[in-house]
């Protein structure tokens, strides 16, 4: 199982804690993280595993094992924009 570490915004919208197993568990964020249509992921949001930065890599980009086995989490984080 997969964990998955939210934003505050995406908590609060999901009724959950700062980590979650799997978007399918929260329909409510779904399309909030990726795009319905197209699957590919909103702008402003970062990913991170295993303190490197995954947010170009394509979406069947294999996670790192220790994320995918549950040791480590995937970090969603919110980028900030403006001037």
């Amino acid at each position: 199982m997969i964990r998955v570490v939210l934003p505050q915004h995406l908590r609060t919208l999901a009724g959950t804690g700062a980590e979650v197993a799997l978007e399918a568990r929260y329909p409510v964020l779904k399309g909030t993280i990726r795009e319905y249509g197209t699957g590919h992921r909103r702008a402003f949001l970062r990913f991170f595993a295993c303190e490197e930065d995954w947010s170009h890599e394509g979406m069947d980009a294999e996670l790192p094992g220790v994320v995918a086995e549950g040791k480590e989490p995937l970090l969603i984080i919110g980028a900030i924009a403006g001037g």
